[in-house]
């Protein structure tokens, strides 16, 4: 039988796979206020070279789910080189984060390769939480409707995704239960991110934003 903290920290868990790391009471705030990168000329652009997206391309990461675990990416090119990178490793940031959830280890080679700063000790530390508390995550997640809301000189952007978890659950460790939820729009979930460019040419998460139920997510 779960004790009552167990059952807490199961009804949770969904949630810390898109949970704040800018200290703002996200869930219930504006998350317009992570379009735009503070003090950044929204008229600026940088594109990267054709040739320099390709070669990042080559150094994509590998992930290692369980057989439990499956993953859907829906993201259109924008057509401009820098927009694309962006958010080719906006895409590769949400896997890394929820391979770090599935293995209990928060300080894997993708996590640690995509996000930096405050985030990352975040993250770190959470997936350390949920582990001690005897839990992991299972199912299908999907990630859509990718976006670049603002560029800053080629180095800093911030940036938007939907999360549908409506196929997720959390699983026990020890039993191996899984933990079915009621379907319900807040299933869907608004990620409004910062990222910046680290030396190695990666797009990093800083900062982290999140809504669940968010009318631009929903689906079905």
């Amino acid at each position: 039988m779960l004790t009552t903290r167990r059952r807490t920290a199961v009804a949770g868990l969904l949630a810390a796979l898109a949970v704040s790391v800018t200290g703002c009471s996200s869930d219930s705030g504006n998350s317009s206020a992570n379009d735009k990168i503070k003090g950044a000329d929204s008229s600026e652009s940088a594109s990267a070279s054709p040739s320099a997206s390709e070669s990042a391309d080559k150094n994509a990461p590998s992930f290692a789910f369980p057989s439990d675990i499956t993953v859907t990416v829906d993201r259109k090119s924008t057509g401009d080189a820098t927009k694309d990178a962006i958010l080719r490793d906006l895409a590769y940031a949400a896997q890394a984060r929820l391979e770090a959830f599935a293995k209990g280890n928060g300080q894997t080679v993708n996590l640690n390769r995509y996000f930096a700063g405050y985030a990352r000790t975040y993250w770190i530390d959470r997936v350390a939480q949920v582990k001690k508390d005897g839990l992991t995550v299972t199912g299908h997640y999907r990630y859509f409707d990718f976006a670049v809301t603002d560029v800053a000189n080629g180095k800093a952007a911030a940036v938007r995704y939907c999360e549908d978890q409506s196929n997720a659950y959390g699983k026990v460790i020890k039993t191996q239960k899984v933990q079915k939820t009621k379907p319900s729009d807040d299933d869907f979930i608004l990620n409004t991110l910062q990222v910046a460019k680290d030396s190695a040419g990666d797009w990093q998460v800083t900062g982290q934003h999140w809504k669940k139920g968010d009318a631009s997510c929903v689906q079905g």
